[in-house]
């Protein structure tokens, strides 16, 4: 990398990406680097450009419910500026604590929470990003059904940043509930876990988030057997009848606030504190439909976890080769998953993302649409574009 900017305004930033594209020199943008084992490998760049510099609240209206702030805002104290007011941005997930609200937005990310909330697209109601023509494009707006030019944002949203660089994203809000209580079912098999977990679904009082744990993944939580965990939310006699409910299903320990919180910390940064661990690791991610979850989960032979309510189902591997194998073995009975992480070292001879569908073809048009010389972070949406 022969340059390094940190712009703290949107102009200057698409003002560098222009003069890249000009000199035709190839560019790297991130927001605070936290996140460089997801997607595909970090390639070397001439020009290295930080959106950590634009980190402004730009618009907040409580009473509306919307946000807008600059992406290189740190996701953590977002969080913490809307909880002054009781409201949220429910998006926690792997690296939401260190990451900016740009990175998180260009890489997706997403929790335990997703299964009542929605992801990013969900919740994402507009945006601003520069181009490499140097352009300040805005789509959508500031108000919850306003849907004009959505599209383009929704685009961006998952690319990595291999299209343009986002600089500003407005939210719908959502009120953190008065109360939250989280439960843990355990079962000796797979079968009655579940069971469980079909039958949380089809109850009336449904959980904010449902995720089945496999024995080895909960082992290191100190759990033993599967462990279906459920959050629910609300004000005391929505909880009191979640609870009820839970009881019918099997075992029951409910969580304090203290274990609740220790709780979703460690599986929101599974990933992170495993990727720490292995530096050849890998976690794989597939989205299977809800009635495969259960043979998806049965042929992880390591620790694996499984969003229950939405079919997402991951797997953490101390070795590549181990997880090409189970990605492989994924694609083939219809799955679609991707090396959502790996060593840097690793990622040059993995194949990140075997079947990528059949609109994969107008994704690449678009990349070139965006980045028609190929400039913008090359390579980082899982080794394709």
């Amino acid at each position: 990398m022969l340059s390094f900017s940190n712009p703290d305004t949107a102009e200057a930033l698409a003002g560098l990406l222009a003069d890249a594209a000009a000199a035709k020199r190839t560019v790297s943008i991130a927001g605070l680097n936290t996140k460089r084992s997801l997607g595909g490998p970090v390639v070397p760049a001439d020009v290295g450009v930080s959106s950590r510099g634009l980190k402004r609240v730009l618009q907040y209206e409580p009473r509306d419910l919307t946000i807008g702030v600059e992406a290189g805002m740190p996701f953590a104290e977002l969080q913490r500026v809307l909880a002054a007011n009781g409201q949220m941005v429910p998006l926690e997930g792997p690296w939401s604590e260190e990451g900016t609200v740009g990175g998180l937005i260009a890489s997706n990310i997403s929790g335990s929470r997703r299964r009542l909330y929605g992801t990013a697209r969900d919740l994402v109601i507009g945006m601003q990003f520069a181009t490499m023509e140097g352009k300040l494009v805005d789509s959508g707006g500031m108000v919850v059904k306003n849907v004009a030019g959505l599209d383009m944002a929704k685009v961006l949203i998952g690319s990595f940043g291999t299209l343009a660089a986002i600089t500003r994203v407005n939210f719908k809000l959502v009120p953190i509930p008065a109360v939250s209580r989280t439960v843990l079912l355990s079962f000796d098999d797979l079968a009655s876990a579940s069971a469980a977990a079909s039958g949380a679904l089809r109850n009336v009082v449904t959980p904010i988030a449902m995720d089945l744990l496999n024995p080895l993944f909960g082992t290191t939580h100190g759990l033993k057997g599967y462990t279906l965990a459920l959050l629910f939310g609300g004000n005391e006699a929505v909880i009191e009848r979640s609870l009820k409910i839970a009881e019918t299903m099997g075992k029951v320990r409910s969580l304090s606030a203290d274990e609740e919180i220790k709780f979703w910390s460690f599986v929101r940064n599974a990933t992170p504190t495993h990727m720490d661990k292995f530096a050849e690791g890998a976690v794989v991610r597939v989205a299977a439909p809800l009635s495969e979850v259960k043979d998806a989960l049965a042929s992880a032979e390591h620790p694996a976890m499984a969003h229950a309510g939405n079919g997402i189902v991951r797997q953490w591997f101390t070795r590549p080769d181990a997880a090409s194998k189970w990605l492989t073995a994924a694609a083939a009975k219809g799955w679609k998953g991707v090396m959502e992480s790996a060593g840097e070292g690793a990622k040059s001879s993995l194949e990140l993302w075997p079947a990528s569908g059949g609109d994969f073809a107008i994704m690449k048009q678009i990349k070139h649409m965006f980045d028609p010389e190929g400039l913008l972070n090359s390579g980082r949406l899982y080794g394709r574009i």
